[in-house]
């Protein structure tokens, strides 16, 4: 998994390029931790984001919990957005395709 972001004042752009399963979701939790802390908008783009597992859905759901729905998703592929559709994901997350 790579991780690039940018940050702007009190917003961040992650973009995310790999897998967001077991093996990398602690990798993006603690960067997530470490990096959103005095953020009040997180933008997660998506456009390389190959796969999700259920780490990964965890690690979505506790990040968008602690910011307070100040969470979107962005250029979510095809795959990826069926694991959203099937998992309900996108009652809850903000998601754009």
């Amino acid at each position: 998994m790579k991780i690039d972001f940018t940050k702007n004042n009190r917003s961040i752009t992650v973009s995310l390029d790999g897998r967001m399963d077991t093996t990398t979701a602690p990798e993006i939790e603690k960067f997530l931790i470490e990096n959103c802390t005095d953020i009040n908008k997180l933008i997660l783009n998506c456009e390389k984001l190959v796969y999700v597992s259920s780490a990964g859905l965890r690690i979505l759901l506790s990040t968008h919990k602690k910011m307070n729905g100040s969470m979107k998703l962005v250029n979510v592929g095809e795959l990826v957005m069926e694991v959203f559709e099937m998992t309900g994901f996108v009652d809850i997350l903000n998601i754009e395709a």
